[in-house]
């Protein structure tokens, strides 16, 4: 018995990892994937279930998690946006050579024209490097589905699953047929054999061997799997290769039918005799794929046959960016619908720090006491407090990745820079901050760190963040000493207060951390609500 839900596709897979009998979550809040797990903790039967669904301080630790519970036989998701798996590298990469015992799928959700990211990195890449599948649902109906399916196959092969999906399938709605009935959770087991699980240099040696071994079976997997579809056409001077969300593009080009033969790619290793078949059927072969050419390059390097291959490599498709239905018309060549010209009347809105941001009162004084030295430097990182790059405080100098001001102003400050100043904010400092503030302390740099406590996981829409109420304790820990520790509250009438302290710690040579504390102006405003309903309700 099924059921009609109108679903993102985040939703789609968080619902599809429930019904596949889900037992845990793994995830750090990051712009396309957040709305997984937030499904998942506001889910009835994730709720029943006890399924874990608390946010994790990186993704590192994400993924780590994950392998604790796939190695006592259950199942669990790890889901983070791209450059998030750069974080969790180190032990996604290795899983492949321990094995899985419960099923593991790696949900990343890539960023094509960089919305709200530094980059459009492909994770395809991730996954082929790794030598584990890669599934690509092309719909919501496709994320759900995928779900139960790659959790079997991740247990059947021993290995974990990378799932990828794109901005646009993550953050568009469609209607779901799903399960009225979620699938019983695994049960705890010790199947797990610790040769695997050990990567001593022997051990590992073997394991890479079999691993290396699979692909061929992972390949011909792919070559009978039911999301890849080769569909016969009429013309044969052009053949289509489309993965995932760009299969749609291509039918919204052809809403009579497509009258080109079609391979739908949505699970990979990419299957060589479907594209084999294609190339030596038809003329030219045009690649359509969300991100970089990844199926493009493999075609053009080992097995284009007699086809001439088309996509984003020789230009009939942009090199960068999201794909959409005209772009692919253009290159079909067929006319694009109308276009209208944009309204000359709309102001243009850049982003900006909310009105009554914490953020604006901490780069107010850091400004004012800039002004008294000469080349100062300010280094950056990820979060709402990034936007004081642009007027009116043009603050920062830097933004790298997560964690990367302390170590970058550390670095500034070893090369001979004064003042260096890194600028942080409260979850991206238990992210991936504080091993750069221990090099600092350690050396006892002459760095002034200024962790922007907005209490809250401000920049993907207010999730819990890890160190709430730990700072203080957490730097002592590293060996900062209380002389050099302060805490302040970024408003308007201190002012003075905290440009005294910010000038007397960039005068100390040595590393000083100043804490300004104040609860994001949205968190607030949704407190205050939430506590006005629960007083009306007594």
């Amino acid at each position: 018995m099924t059921e009609r839900r109108l679903l993102l596709g985040d939703e789609a897979v968080a619902l599809g990892a429930i019904h596949a009998g889900l037992s845990g979550v793994y995830a750090y809040p990051g712009t396309p994937s957040t709305e997984i797990t937030e499904f998942i903790q506001g889910n009835a039967i994730a709720r029943e279930r006890k399924i874990h669904s608390r946010w994790c301080v990186n993704e590192k630790t994400a993924m780590e998690a994950a392998l604790g519970m796939s190695f006592m036989g259950k199942r669990a998701l790890v889901c983070m946006k791209h450059v998030g798996l750069n974080v969790c590298a180190d032990p996604f990469v290795n899983s492949a050579m321990t094995g899985v015992n419960g099923g593991v799928i790696v949900l990343v959700a890539d960023d094509p024209s960089m919305h709200s990211s530094q980059d459009e990195q492909d994770s395809r890449f991730y996954g082929k490097f790794a030598m584990i599948p890669i599934f690509e649902p092309s719909s919501q109906q496709e994320a759900y589905n995928m779900m139960e399916v790659a959790f079997d196959y991740s247990e059947k092969q021993k290995l974990p699953v990378l799932m990828r999906v794109t901005t646009r399938m993550a953050h568009s709605r469609a209607v779901v047929n799903v399960k009225k009935e979620a699938s019983k959770e695994n049960e705890l087991n010790y199947n797990a054999e610790a040769a695997n699980w050990v990567l001593l240099p022997a051990n590992a040696r073997r394991r890479n061997i079999k691993v290396t071994a699979q692909q061929a079976v992972l390949e011909n997997d792919a070559e009978s799997s039911e999301f890849n579809v080769y569909e016969e056409g009429t013309d044969n001077t052009m053949g289509i290769i489309a993965s995932g969300i760009a299969y749609n593009y291509v039918r919204e080009c052809f809403p009579d039918g497509c009258p080109y033969p079609i391979l739908k790619v949505s699970q990979y290793p990419l299957p060589k005799q479907l594209v084999r078949k294609m190339c030596d059927a038809c003329d030219t072969v045009l690649v359509v794929e969300e991100g970089q050419p990844f199926i493009e390059d493999m075609l053009c390097g080992v097995m284009p046959g007699n086809a001439v291959i088309k996509g984003r490599l020789t230009g009939d498709l942009p090199r960068t960016g999201e794909l959409n239905p005209d772009l692919l018309k253009k290159a079909l060549g067929i006319p694009s619908a109308e276009n209208y010209a944009a309204c000359e009347d709309v102001v243009p809105r850049p982003p900006a720090l909310c009105q009554g941001c914490g953020h604006r009162d901490v780069y107010t004084a850091l400004n004012e006491v800039l002004r008294e030295y000469e080349n100062p430097r300010v280094f950056g990182d990820i979060g709402c407090y990034t936007l004081g790059f642009l007027p009116p405080y043009r603050a920062i100098h830097s933004c790298v990745d997560m964690g990367a001001s302390i170590t970058m102003a550390k670095g500034a400050a070893d090369a001979g820079q004064w003042p260096a100043v890194a600028v942080i904010g409260d979850s991206t400092f238990t992210h991936s901050g504080m091993t750069g503030l221990l090099d600092a302390i350690n050396e006892n740099s002459n760095i002034t760190v200024i962790i922007s406590d907005n209490l809250t996981t401000g920049m993907t829409g207010g999730q819990d963040s890890a160190g709430t109420n730990k700072f203080e304790a957490i730097c002592r820990g590293l060996g900062l000493s209380d002389e050099h520790l302060h805490v302040v509250v970024p408003l308007p009438k201190n002012m003075p207060e905290i440009t005294r302290i910010i000038r007397e710690e960039i005068n100390y040579k040595g590393t000083s951390v100043i804490i300004p504390r104040r609860e994001c102006i949205q968190t607030l405003q949704r407190h205050l609500k939430e506590k006005k309903l629960k007083e009306g309700k007594k």
